[in-house]
C-alpha cells in the first residue's frame, strides 16, 4: 500500500510539473538546462559579457537588469549598449553625472522608443552606482551610407564624424556566418553592402567596448542577439584586436515549447535564454 501511495504522489507531482507554465528556461551552449546561479558563477570570471537580446523581449530586459545587479555585488562593472550611438555619449554622460534630467537626455539624445521601459533601468543603475556607461554604436546615418555605398562611402567624412566609428579601413570577412546568413535571409536583396553595414556596427561596438574596458573590471554590453550570436560579430572584432580577453555571451531565442532547446539554437552562446513565444513583448 505504501508503495502504491508513493507511486501516486510521484505521478501527481509529474502532472503538476507538466502543467506548470514558465515564461523561459536557461540552457548552456550544449543545450543542457542551466539556472541563474550557474550562469552568474560563469559570467563572474569574464572580462567582457555580450548580452544578446530581442529588443522587444521583456524577459531578456528583466534578466539584463538582474544579471547586472547580481554581478555588481562582486565585480566592478563598466556598462555599454548598442542602443546608444557614439555621438550621444556626451548627453549620456551629462545625465549620469546628474547635470541634466531624464527629460533633458530625451531631448539631447536619440533614444529608442522602448528606452523608458527597457533601457532606462540599466542607465539609472549606472547612475546610482556611478558607473561608466558607453555609447558604443555607430550613428545609424553612417551605417545607412555603408548599406548604400560600401565602406568607401565613409572615406570622405570629416575627422569628427570618423571619431564616432571604428578606425578606417574596417577589417571585414564576408565569409563570417552571420554575414553570409544575412544575405541568405534577404534573398540577395540589398547586395554585398548589407552585411557591411552590419559589420561597421559590429566593429564600432567592439572598438568602443575596448576603449572603455579596464583590466580587472567586468564590461557588460547589451546588444541585439544577432550582433554576438555564434561567437560572431562583435566577438570576432574583439578577439581580432585582443585575443587574450575572456569573453562570454548570452543570447535570447524564442520557441513554442521551451522544455527542450531546439538543435538550431544550440551553440549560439555560452548561455541561452529560451523564451516562450507567447510571452508578452514590450512593443
Amino acid at each position: 500500500m505504501k508503495r502504491i501511495f508513493t507511486i501516486v504522489l510521484l505521478f501527481l507531482s509529474a502532472m503538476l510539473t507538466a502543467q506548470e507554465k514558465q515564461p523561459y528556461k536557461l540552457y548552456n551552449a550544449k543545450g543542457k538546462k542551466s539556472d541563474f546561479g550557474k550562469m552568474i558563477k560563469a559570467l563572474r570570471s569574464a572580462d567582457i559579457v555580450l548580452f544578446g537580446e530581442y529588443h522587444n523581449n521583456a524577459i531578456a530586459h528583466w534578466l539584463q537588469l538582474e544579471v547586472t545587479r547580481t554581478l555588481g555585488e562582486s565585480r566592478e562593472l563598466v556598462l555599454g549598449a548598442e542602443m546608444f550611438e557614439q555621438d550621444n555619449q556626451e548627453a549620456l554622460d551629462l545625465y549620469l553625472q546628474g547635470k541634466i534630467s531624464a527629460k533633458g537626455l530625451d531631448s539631447m539624445a536619440r533614444l529608442w522608443k522602448n528606452y523608458p521601459t527597457d533601457y532606462a533601468p540599466l542607465v539609472n543603475y549606472a547612475k546610482e552606482k556611478k558607473l561608466v556607461f558607453a555609447a558604443t554604436n555607430v550613428p545609424r546615418r553612417y551605417a545607412s551610407m555603408v548599406a548604400k555605398g560600401g565602406f568607401q562611402a565613409l572615406d570622405t567624412l570629416p575627422a569628427k564624424d570618423k571619431s564616432w566609428m571604428a578606425p578606417l579601413p574596417v577589417a571585414y570577412d564576408a565569409s563570417l556566418p552571420g554575414y553570409t546568413k544575412m544575405i541568405e535571409m534577404m534573398g540577395g536583396h540589398g547586395g554585398e553592402n548589407l552585411p557591411k553595414a552590419q559589420a561597421i556596427k559590429d566593429a564600432t561596438m567592439a572598438h568602443f567596448i575596448l576603449q572603455h574596458y579596464r583590466p580587472g573590471k567586468l564590461f557588460i554590453h547589451y546588444n541585439g542577439s544577432y550582433h554576438s550570436d555564434n561567437y560572431d560579430g562583435i566577438n570576432w572584432y574583439l578577439k581580432k584586436q585582443n585575443p587574450g580577453l575572456k569573453i562570454m555571451t548570452i543570447t535570447t531565442v524564442s520557441q513554442q515549447e521551451i522544455g527542450k532547446l531546439l538543435a538550431e539554437n544550440k551553440g549560439k552562446a555560452d548561455f541561452i535564454i529560451c523564451v516562450d513565444e507567447n510571452m508578452t513583448n514590450t512593443y
